[in-house]
């Protein structure tokens, strides 16, 4: 397990998407004390809470985890170099002309 946390680019990952976990444990527990909307009391009246509780988590895990560790990676420099945090810059197009050949009467296309 050691090998897995001494590449960079897997702890930059464990970490961002330990950060996920911990927005969406903070998140569902939020809906839990807060009642929004009364949603935590229709889950609780509900024959199986776990199902909906799961599901909920489970799909705020994917969402938080993935924007976590997807911001971390495009933060990256694109150099390659590993530091300063240097990103791509993106010129803007050049216009060019170009010709185009127009009819005398445009009415008879």
């Amino acid at each position: 397990m050691r090998t897995f946390f001494r590449n960079p680019l897997f702890r930059l990952l464990a970490i961002n998407w330990l950060a996920g976990f911990v927005v969406t444990v903070l998140l569902v527990a939020g809906f839990y004390l807060t009642d929004i909307g009364g949603l935590w009391s229709l889950i609780m009246r509900s024959e199986t809470p776990f199902v909906p509780i799961a599901m909920l988590f489970f799909g705020f895990l994917i969402t938080f985890t993935s924007a976590a560790m997807g911001t971390a990676i495009m933060s990256m420099p694109s150099d390659g170099s590993g530091g300063g945090g240097r990103r791509l810059r993106i010129r803007a197009p050049e216009l060019v002309p170009i010709r185009v050949k127009a009819n005398a009467n445009p009415r008879r296309g």
